[in-house]
């Protein structure tokens, strides 16, 4: 998007104010240019000639991106778009440390990649079977906080179940679906995989996991890599097209905000615009897709009270709330309670809290408090990364919580499993 059209957005803010009490940044520090409206200015001064200065940057970088400023504004501003654009920009134009440099690289040298992240696999089970991931977070966090943080974060490392390509419908077939692994979370959370591919043949679905599939670019995407977020969208389009399939399921919150834009992403390209469109018309959240599809598997009790946290990208930006709660609330048996505050981000942000772990490990610290006070036995939630920030955020209070997905909650009611089971998440 060009400079004029970025200036036409950026102007339909009127500074109404409405985003200040939805924004995490502003409600830490309750500065103005940590307030989306506060940004908007400091973008509109860049559209306008503006030195992209040191503090302008900092702004930009202390943002988590979580969009619920977007559901907030009256006036239909898009600061998604805006954000993006400007974070772009930075990455192009603005020079960083050298130890910026060197974290973001070993960032993005790993997190969008399966494979390498599944070297790290066994050395961290093993490390946490003999709890030196615990000594080796104290030592970093005196030396290098950033990294204690990854550290920190770092599930623990079970068994991973190996997924065909192909699983079969129960019964009837009633479409077929193409289900993204992901990155960390088909290498962390290979449950979750197991469990979507499994409610998915329940409710008559038949699941093609494509073979060529990779990262998709959600990290780069809202980290201003806008070149590298491309390549890895071209490749899961890619993908997804030799798989022929029917709708495109996603069990990552982040991942999915990234995929539904990839008509954005690809405006301007007149080779990959109409598949981008294509693409995107198929992109579902798995709660969004089974709340569509409605049930048809068993719904077996399940005697638990559980709390459900929106993922900033599946609430916000994917405007998916009201289908998880549906989901959750046709299971007998199961108390559903809703955290205060639930609008404000947990910190987990993509790789925010590893960037900014100070805003972050705050914002978690709130997530964690709020959630502990529901009371609740086990916390649900539609995304890894909020799975993780928040799971380390009540470990920080001494106390202990389990975490599982939306899907592993309906697998357990559908097959039947003991309520027990998603209580045990060691």
């Amino acid at each position: 998007m060009d400079a004029p059209d970025l200036k036409r957005l950026a102007d339909t803010c009127v500074h109404c104010g409405f985003c200040l009490s939805t924004c995490p940044t502003y409600e830490l520090w309750g500065q103005e240019m940590d307030s989306p409206r506060g940004r908007i200015q400091l973008m509109k001064l860049g559209l306008e000639g503006a030195e992209l200065t040191d503090s302008t940057v900092n702004h930009m970088d202390r943002c988590l991106g979580c969009m619920a400023c977007v559901t907030a504004c009256p006036s239909g501003v898009r600061y998604d778009v805006l954000i993006t654009a400007k974070r772009a920009e930075v990455e192009e134009q603005h020079p960083r440390t050298a130890s910026e440099r060197w974290l973001r690289r070993l960032i993005f040298a790993l997190f969008p990649y399966p494979r390498r992240l599944r070297l790290l696999r066994w050395p961290l089970r093993i490390a946490q079977w003999l709890r030196l991931d615990r000594l080796a977070t104290r030592t970093l966090s005196r030396r290098a906080p950033r990294l204690a943080t990854m550290a920190t974060l770092a599930p623990r490392a079970g068994a991973r179940p190996r997924l065909p390509q192909r699983i079969a419908a129960s019964g009837d077939k009633r479409a077929t679906v193409g289900m993204l692994t992901g990155c960390v979370q088909g290498e962390f959370f290979p449950q979750v995989n197991a469990a979507t591919a499994r409610v998915l043949a329940a409710e008559g679905c038949e699941v093609v996991i494509p073979p060529g599939q990779g990262c998709c670019g959600a990290l780069s995407l809202h980290t201003g890599r806008r070149a590298e977020a491309t390549n890895f969208a071209k490749a899961t389009i890619e993908a997804f097209e030799a798989a022929g399939v029917d709708t495109i399921v996603v069990n990552a919150a982040g991942c999915g905000s990234a995929m539904k834009e990839y008509d954005e992403l690809f405006a301007d390209d007149p080779n990959w615009e109409r598949r981008a469109r294509d693409f995107v018309a198929k992109v579902r959240d798995v709660s969004q897709y089974l709340a569509e599809l409605g049930p048809r598997g068993p719904r077996h009790a399940l005697n638990l009270t559980v709390a459900y946290h929106d993922a900033c990208h599946l609430a916000h930006a994917q405007r998916v709330r009201a289908q998880p709660r549906e989901l959750l609330r046709g299971i007998p048996g199961l108390d559903v309670r809703e955290i205060a505050d639930a609008e404000i981000c947990c910190g987990s942000a993509g790789v925010y809290n590893i960037l900014q772990p100070k805003a972050a490990s705050e914002l978690g610290d709130r997530k964690a408090a709020n959630v502990l006070d529901t009371n609740a036995e086990l916390l649900v939630s539609a995304n890894p990364g909020c799975a993780m920030q928040i799971a380390a955020a009540v470990t920080r209070r001494g106390e202990s919580l389990p975490v599982a997905h939306i899907v592993e909650v309906l697998d357990a009611a559908i097959r039947g499993d003991d309520p027990a089971k998603l209580l045990d998440r060691g």
